[in-house]
């Protein structure tokens, strides 16, 4: 009898630490992935496709669609006018802006072939961030596989016009500064080869992170009211609320600095050079 008391007085201890973590985890509750859609997985070769629509990847989609909708409009609005007004005349400046802001001095020649890639990374990326800010919505670039498929895709534009530009052997042996000693050169090797590595990381890593730590913040705020009580609640919602209105300025801000540096990495493998 005193061992079964003694087991229910150790198992409601583990249920109220339990209680606790979940109360712990509401804002991770919050920030992590959940499937919206399930969709049965589908078996190619024996691994298991999964096809479930996730918000973040509902976000991707949304902001995909906004986009096609917002562009095709403002195309066929500025062809009815001389001069572009309105939501075509707002695009177009920031087009423009991407174009002679980002894209031309971080390539150099040449950048104008780039510019549809760029365009879209540019624009996907913004609707992204900026529908993360409208309650109830997710934050698509707060899931790392989202931002490293992003920096994927640099990576390979990298990589494929590199070598395009200057031959495949030309392209690596550029990779190692000249004039470096021969008992140098397995070290240096070693370090681009991690040097290569690393940019597509340090994009991923940077957009992911700084997108999650703002919304992450935000909650804290809030929840510091039913952890301190009611009294807080002018502090914690005036400062979550400045936080939300930063967060605008760091969803373009990351927006930019993902297109600047994937327009440098690129401008640099293709013209090695400079």
């Amino acid at each position: 009898m005193q061992l079964l008391t003694v087991f229910l007085q150790e198992h409601n201890k583990l249920d109220t630490l339990s209680k606790m973590r979940e109360e712990d985890n509401w804002i991770m509750h919050h920030i992590l992935d959940k499937h919206v859609i399930s969709i049965p997985p589908v078996n190619l070769g024996g691994f298991d496709l999964n096809l479930s629509i996730s918000m973040k990847i509902l976000m991707l989609i949304i902001a995909a669609v906004l986009m096609l909708i917002l562009f095709t409009y403002a195309a066929a609005s500025n062809k009815k006018r001389k001069h572009p007004t309105g939501l075509g005349n707002f695009l177009e400046m920031l087009m423009v802006f991407v174009r002679d802001d980002i894209v031309k001095p971080s390539m150099g020649h040449g950048y104008e072939k780039f510019l549809p890639f760029f365009f879209t990374l540019f624009f996907f990326i913004l609707f992204v961030n900026l529908l993360s800010l409208i309650p109830g919505m997710s934050t698509g670039t707060s899931s790392i596989s989202v931002t490293a498929g992003l920096a994927i895709i640099t990576f390979i534009m990298t990589q494929i016009h590199g070598i395009k530009n200057n031959g495949f052997f030309g392209y690596f042996k550029g990779l190692i500064p000249p004039g470096v000693p021969v008992f140098v050169l397995p070290i240096m090797i070693i370090i681009e080869f991690i040097a290569l590595l690393t940019k597509p990381f340090a994009l991923a890593v940077r957009l992911f992170a700084n997108m999650t730590a703002g919304h992450i913040v935000i909650y804290t705020l809030i929840g510091l009211i039913f952890l301190l009580g009611y009294a807080v609640i002018p502090v914690s919602i005036g400062f979550a609320l400045f936080i939300y209105l930063l967060e605008i300025l760091v969803g373009v801000l990351q927006t930019y600095i993902f297109t600047m540096l994937s327009a440098l990495f690129i401008g640099m493998a293709i013209h090695q050079d400079h």
